[in-house]
């Protein structure tokens, strides 16, 4: 595909969602399920669930408005100062810590999200697979794991690639342009319709290129998403087609990339601490109080804590339902052993959004502070039913029945802690340790050895992929 300058920017014909011969739905959702367990098990992923809401919420917004949708998709964020995004089987997308850090508008993040999103509705894995099936004589297991470490970690994986494949590296090359080019037209159009800017796409083309046009080690996105001088100009005259939204600037995007400057930056505390200062000092800040909330957080990792706690309580007395600035008061309160103050705050709110994550795991770790292990499994047993893939969260279980002495529920939340990482032989065993402690109730007993048959099959299923 080449530029458009005229026309409607959709005018382009569709490269479709063939390519399904070689992998069905079904087991591509499989294959995603099993390679979300390996990431978290193997990679650094953020649990924080401010930043977890975030990038739901952000990627939930953008599928209101794209089309074939044939997953529940999950979005995650790796721990890495790294520039990079991906998307695999299964309606699984990730994205670094370090997209935060170098995006200026939620626009600009929110154009990666649409075009990763539109990376999975066009099936392009599975279309990449099919394509070297036909040229080379791998199996298609050795395949489908080389392309997902490309896409996860080019360096290793673009080693892998060529390692397995026969094909021309320059056919693989164009192949992957004319995703690249689909993914951009598709998902600028989602952009646009979930009331982003579309300039945000072009935007961080550009940065990006800019920045790296002369490195000899571009950034890992840049591995997986080649973006060569045509493809800018082509997303730079699709953009100008749009109609451009009268406001873009959001809070919600500014706080969560103030947490992570702060929370997950690998400059050391002073030199974050000093970046904020100068930031409000001359007034280089697209929102006041997310530059204010970045100094408070600075603040507490500076030792600074009555100086944070000044700020936050007048970010919250202005906006006394923002979850940013609840659970860093709870987190103030906690370590000053305030813990009355921090119940009273997080019920409170928990009464107005019961299923809210930062609540609901906040108040469960102030419950865990004050070993109120009873408290703590009514709150944590409560909520895990609206988050069963979170890890946080059963880790958090495991604590509070173990101080509970439920040993029983301990050896059971464990093993969905093992299950959630793949280790599902491990798992197995934890509810092999439950089973016996239950003897007598035949209902939970029952439950159990239906969960050890679930597990198995899903080993079996894995090691038959």
């Amino acid at each position: 595909m080449g530029t458009t300058s005229t026309g409607h920017a959709d005018n382009l014909p569709d490269i479709g969602t063939a390519a399904v011969g070689t992998l069905s739905l079904q087991k591509e959702a499989v294959i995603g399920d099993f390679y979300m367990r390996q990431m978290r098990g193997t990679q650094p992923l953020v649990s924080d669930p401010l930043l977890s809401d975030y990038v739901q919420e952000l990627g939930y917004r953008l599928l209101r408005n794209a089309s074939d949708i044939n997953f529940p998709f999950t979005f995650f964020v790796v721990n890495n100062p790294e520039i990079n995004a991906f998307a695999f089987f299964g309606g699984h997308i990730g994205i670094h810590t370090g997209l935060f850090l170098y995006a200026e508008t939620e626009s600009e993040i929110a154009s990666v999200f649409a075009h990763e999103i539109a990376h999975v509705t066009q099936r392009h894995l599975a279309r990449m697979m099919e394509a070297q099936a036909k040229a080379a004589p791998a199996t298609m297991a050795a395949i489908a794991g080389s392309i997902l470490l490309a896409i996860v970690n080019p360096t290793a994986g673009m080693a892998g690639l060529s390692g397995t494949m026969a094909a021309s590296q320059q056919g693989s090359i164009n192949y992957t342009r004319s995703n690249e080019e689909e993914a951009d037209r598709i998902g600028m159009k989602n952009l646009a319709a979930s009331g982003f800017d579309p300039q945000g796409m072009p935007d961080f083309f550009g940065k990006m290129a800019e920045r790296y046009r002369f490195s000899s080690k571009p950034p890992q996105m840049l591995l997986t998403h080649p973006l060569p001088e045509s493809r800018i100009a082509d997303s730079r005259n699709r953009a100008q087609q749009y109609p451009k939204p009268a406001h873009n600037s959001s809070l919600a995007f500014e706080l969560a990339k103030a947490r992570v400057m702060v929370r997950y930056n690998p400059e050391k505390p002073q030199v974050i601490l000093n970046i904020f200062q100068r930031m409000l000092q001359k007034q280089t800040y697209n929102e006041k109080a997310a530059a204010e909330y970045g100094l408070a957080l600075a603040l507490t990792d500076a030792g600074q804590d009555a100086k944070a706690k000044e700020i936050l309580d007048r970010l919250h007395s202005n906006d006394p339902s923002n979850l940013y600035y609840i659970d860093t008061l709870t987190d103030l309160d906690t370590k000053a052993r305030r813990y009355d103050k921090a119940e009273q705050r997080l019920l409170k709110e928990q009464k107005l959004r019961p299923d809210s994550s930062v609540i609901n795991i906040n108040l469960a770790s102030v419950y865990l502070e004050q070993r109120k292990f009873k408290e703590a499994t009514a709150v944590l047993e409560k909520y895990q039913p609206h988050d069963k893939n979170n890890t946080l969260v059963y880790g958090m279980m495991v604590r509070a029945y173990q101080g509970a002495g439920k040993q029983p529920q301990m050896h059971q939340a464990k093993a969905e802690q093992y299950a959630l990482v793949g280790a599902f032989n491990r798992a197995v065993k934890e509810l092999h340790q439950a089973h016996p402690l239950l003897e007598g109730n035949v209902i939970e007993q029952s439950k159990i050895e239906e969960r050890i048959r679930q597990l198995r099959e899903l080993d079996t299923q894995v090691k038959n992929l």
